[in-house]
C-alpha cells in the first residue's frame, strides 16, 4: 500500500468515525441520558447536604463514646477531634468533604476502622451485591411465571392458591422470614450453614467446590430476601395480565385462531410488561439497602452491619459515602427502567417520561 493510500484510508476512517460520533451525540437516547446524568449530579448535591444537616442533628458524636474511656486520655480526645476535622464548624467540615470527594474521589476516612470509607465499602460491596442479585434473579423467575399462570387461571382454585401463597408472602416481611429460616437452619444444622459467606476449608477447596461452598452458604439468607418481594410481584404481574387479557386485541388475536401461547407470551405479556420494567427499575435502586435484614441475622459479611455500625458510632463520613451510593444507585434504576422501556416499547419517546 502506498503513502497516498494509506493516508486516505486513515482519513476515511476518521471521517468515519467523525460522523458516527455526531450521529451519537445527537441521538435522543444520548442526550437524555446526558440530561438524567446532570440532573443525577445535582440530586447527589442536595442528597448530601440533607444527609450531612440530618447527621448533625444528631446528639453528641464518635467522639463522646471515647470520653466514657478511662484509657483515653482527653489529650488525645482532643488530638482525635482535630485528625477528623470535628473542631470545626459544621458547614465548613461539610465544605471540605465535598471538596475532596470532587477533586480526588475520596470519602475520606472512617472514625472507628481509620481506614479511607472508599475501600471499606468496596471490600463489603461485593458481598452485599452478590446476594441482593441473587434474590432478584429469584424473585423475578418465580413471580412472573406464578402471576401469568393466575391470571390465565383466574379465580380457579390454581388462583386461588396462588394467591394464598401470596398473601402469606406479604404478611411475611424479611424480618420474620429470617427469623423463621434461623429455627429452621437450628433445627436441620448443620445441611445449611448460616454464619459469613464461606466454609473454614474455603481457601482448600477447588475453584468448583468455592462457587458451590458460596452458593450454599446463599441459600437461605436469598430465601429470606425473596419471599416477601415474590408474593407482591407476584400480584402485580396477575393484575397487569388481566387488564391486558380483557382488551379488545386480545380476543381478535384469539378469534383469528391464534395459539394461546402465542397470544400470551407475546402480545399479552408484552403489552403487560412496562409497569413490570419501571418497578425492575426500583428493585436496582434498593439492591443495596434491601439485604440490610438478612445480612444481620445470617452474619453476612456484607454492607448493612457495616452500615449499621456506623450509624451507631456516628461514622460519619462512613454514613455519608453509604447514603451517596444509595441516592446514586436510586437515579442510576430510574435511568435503567427508561432506556428498557424505550427498548421494550419503541413507541415510548423519551423526552415524555418524568
Amino acid at each position: 500500500m502506498t503513502s497516498s493510500s494509506r493516508d486516505s484510508s486513515i482519513k476515511d476512517g476518521l471521517d468515519t468515525a467523525i460522523d458516527w460520533l455526531k450521529w451519537l451525540v445527537t441521538t435522543e437516547t444520548f442526550l437524555y441520558v446526558v440530561k438524567r446524568l446532570l440532573q443525577g449530579l445535582l440530586t447527589l448535591l442536595l442528597a448530601s447536604a440533607l444527609s450531612f444537616l440530618i447527621i448533625q442533628f444528631a446528639p453528641g458524636d464518635y467522639l463522646d463514646t471515647l470520653k466514657q474511656n478511662p484509657k483515653i486520655s482527653p489529650e488525645r480526645i482532643e488530638e482525635l477531634r482535630q485528625q477528623f476535622g470535628l473542631d470545626k464548624p459544621a458547614l465548613l467540615q461539610y465544605w471540605l468533604w465535598l471538596k475532596q470527594v470532587v477533586t480526588k474521589g475520596d470519602f475520606g476516612t472512617s472514625f472507628v476502622y481509620f481506614r479511607p470509607v472508599s475501600s471499606l465499602l468496596w471490600e463489603r460491596i461485593k458481598a452485599t451485591l452478590l446476594l441482593a442479585i441473587a434474590s432478584t434473579i429469584v424473585t423475578w423467575a418465580i413471580a412472573i411465571p406464578l402471576g401469568i399462570i393466575g391470571a390465565v387461571n383466574q379465580n380457579r382454585w390454581l388462583d386461588q392458591f396462588l394467591r394464598v401463597i401470596s398473601y402469606a408472602g406479604q404478611a411475611l416481611p424479611s424480618l420474620i422470614m429470617s427469623l423463621l429460616l434461623l429455627s429452621f437452619a437450628q433445627y436441620t444444622s448443620p445441611l445449611f450453614p448460616v454464619g459469613n459467606m464461606t466454609s473454614i476449608n474455603f481457601t482448600d477447596l477447588s475453584l468448583l467446590g468455592q462457587l458451590l461452598d458460596i452458593g450454599w452458604h446463599m441459600i437461605l439468607p436469598t430465601i429470606a430476601l425473596s419471599f416477601s418481594g415474590f408474593a407482591g410481584l407476584q400480584r402485580i404481574t396477575r393484575g397487569e395480565m388481566l387488564d391486558v387479557l380483557r382488551q379488545d386485541y386480545i380476543q381478535t388475536a384469539r378469534a383469528k385462531g391464534l395459539p394461546d401461547d402465542r397470544v400470551i407470551y407475546v402480545h399479552a405479556l408484552r403489552n403487560a410488561i412496562n409497569p413490570l420494567i419501571t418497578l425492575l427499575g426500583f428493585e436496582f435502586a434498593g439492591l443495596l439497602s434491601g439485604a440490610f435484614i438478612a445480612e444481620n441475622f445470617f452474619n453476612w459479611p456484607g454492607l448493612g452491619r457495616l452500615i449499621l455500625q456506623a450509624v451507631t458510632a456516628q461514622d460519619i463520613y462512613l454514613v455519608m459515602a453509604s447514603l451517596m451510593m444509595g441516592a446514586m444507585m436510586l437515579i442510576l434504576g430510574n435511568l435503567l427502567a427508561d432506556l428498557l422501556l424505550k427498548a421494550v416499547d419503541p413507541r415510548i419517546r423519551l423526552k415524555d417520561l418524568k
